[in-house]
């Protein structure tokens, strides 16, 4: 019997890697919640999963240089704004680095205080439950404590689909 040779799984350049995970598309959210001064912090990420019903538990993850990292590794509620397919410039001005990503936007209060965005697809009040570190990233574990769609409000056929990432943009064509 002949033997195979396993394939070095860590011979891709991570650009490569990059690539390949952006073949598998994905909705859009906004995470929020409140740093260690009460400050509102906000982030897109499309790094955002159901894990479990009961308990109902949603994990997202942070990349370590990002500058929220602190804020989100040390917050004890968030929010998960998932957010529409006409609400992309939402995406992009949360995904900035930097600034005032808040100004002019009329949001509520979550559970404690977590900021709530005037509009989204569906929202996810949640506690952080765990933490695990996951290479280049923080994984955070969420408990859901309350959550809601806007399906009473979909009768507008723009907010019935999520924003998914463009596989073009970031580099896989579609056959």
């Amino acid at each position: 019997m002949t033997e195979v040779e396993e394939p070095n799984m860590t011979s891709n350049e991570p650009e490569e890697t990059r690539m390949a995970f952006g073949c598998f598309p994905t909705g859009v959210a906004v995470a929020t919640t409140l740093d260690s001064q009460g400050r509102r912090v906000g982030m897109t990420i499309s790094s955002f999963n159901s894990v479990s019903l009961d308990p109902p538990l949603v994990l997202s993850s942070i990349a370590n240089d990002s500058l929220s990292y602190e804020a989100c590794a040390t917050a004890y509620h968030f929010a998960v704004n998932v957010l529409a397919e006409h609400q992309q410039g939402l995406s992009d001005r949360f995904a900035a680095r930097g600034g005032d990503k808040f100004a002019g936007l009329d949001c509520t209060k979550g559970l404690k205080g977590s900021p709530i965005l005037p509009e989204f697809a569906a929202c996810f009040e949640c506690s952080t439950e765990h933490h695990y570190p996951g290479g280049d990233h923080l994984i955070i574990v969420g408990r859901v404590h309350r959550c809601q769609d806007r399906e009473q409000e979909r009768e507008r056929e723009h907010e019935a689909h999520p924003v998914v990432l463009d596989l073009d943009l970031v580099g896989c064509r579609r056959q």
